[in-house]
C-alpha cells in the first residue's frame, strides 16, 4: 500500500510539473516548484528585484515563465573553453598577437 501512495504521489508531482510547462502565468508557488526555489529565496529577488515580475494591487506576486527562462539564460557562465576561444578571436581581428 506504501508503494501504491508514493508511485501516486509521483504521479501528482508529475501532472502539477506538466500543467506549469503550459501556463504563461505562474504564481509564486509555482515559480518556487519551476525553479527549484524556496519562497523565502524567490522574495529576496524580488526585493532586490533581480528577477522579473508582477505584483498587481500591491499583493501577489506572479510571473511570466517566458520572462523567467529569459532571466535564467541571460546569467550564462561561460566554460573556459569559450572565454579562451573568444579571445583568440579577439586578438586576431585586433592584430594583437
Amino acid at each position: 500500500m506504501e508503494l501504491v501512495q508514493k508511485e501516486l504521489e509521483q504521479i501528482k508531482k508529475f501532472i502539477v510539473e506538466q500543467n506549469i510547462l503550459r501556463k504563461e502565468i505562474l504564481t509564486l508557488e509555482e515559480t518556487c516548484l519551476y525553479l527549484g526555489q524556496s519562497k523565502s529565496s524567490i522574495y529576496k529577488l524580488t526585493s532586490k528585484r533581480e528577477i522579473p515580475f508582477y505584483s498587481p494591487g500591491g499583493k501577489k506576486l506572479y510571473f511570466r515563465r517566458n520572462e523567467i527562462d529569459a532571466w535564467i539564460f541571460s546569467s550564462k557562465i561561460a566554460p573556459s573553453d569559450e572565454i579562451e576561444s573568444e579571445v583568440e578571436s579577439y586578438l586576431n581581428r585586433t592584430n594583437k598577437i
